[in-house]
């Protein structure tokens, strides 16, 4: 267990510090807690640090089971068998994500204070998350980067589950993870502080991490 996200990210960059053939890469953080994490990830690889701006869509009463994401771009991604599972209707997606892409929308702007986004293309990418449960999230945020040009793509998180490593590793050159549980309960069961960072607590750690 971490005390926090920050010291989860700590954690994560001696694990990275070593690494020069990410030396130079793109560290993009998923709002809001993968933000907190990248700054010390970006630290050690000598990086530049961004967000990927990245929505969950959460089930209707466990919001925080994610059955899809989705990106900048217009990148969707949905999970079938949650959404059967749970029973999720056409009308409630739709719903979701249309409320999750105003959301997204807002966040573009507002997260880093009128600076433009950094380009992608071309260039090594480590997607840094506070942890993976079902992988929805950082699934969208691969597609995204795909599409945008990147030219490796890494994922790094401090834990977990081995369903969602074994998924994302199908899509991505590498996955990194410091944590993963055999008996996986969820990403918060691993901080012992995990209270979601509010949108001045994500502005203010990617204005400090930046170049």
């Amino acid at each position: 267990m971490w005390a926090d996200r920050r010291a989860a990210g700590e954690a994560l960059s001696r694990l990275l510090s070593g690494r020069s053939d990410l030396a130079g890469a793109l560290v993009l953080g998923l709002p809001r807690g993968g933000t907190i994490v990248a700054g010390p990830v970006a630290r050690a690889l000598g990086a530049e640090v961004d967000a990927c701006l990245v929505r969950k869509l959460g089930v209707p009463d466990q919001p925080e089971l994610a059955f899809g994401a989705i990106a900048s771009g217009g990148i969707r991604v949905f999970n079938e068998e949650i959404v059967d599972q749970a029973g999720i209707t056409v009308q409630e997606v739709a719903t979701i994500a249309a409320r999750e892409e105003r959301e997204l929308a807002w966040r573009e702007t507002a997260y880093r204070s009128g600076r433009p986004p950094l380009r992608p293309v071309g260039r090594d990418i480590v997607l840094v998350d506070d942890g993976l449960a079902t992988g929805a999230t950082m699934r969208a945020a691969i597609r995204a980067m795909r599409a945008a040009g990147a030219r490796r793509i890494v994922v790094a998180v401090p834990v977990a589950s081995s369903r969602a490593v074994r998924e994302l590793a199908r899509d991505v050159d590498e996955v990194i993870t410091l944590e993963t549980p055999r008996q996986f309960v969820a990403v918060g069961a691993h901080y012992g502080e995990f209270s979601p960072p509010s949108d001045d607590e994500v502005r203010a750690a990617l204005r400090s991490e930046c170049p």
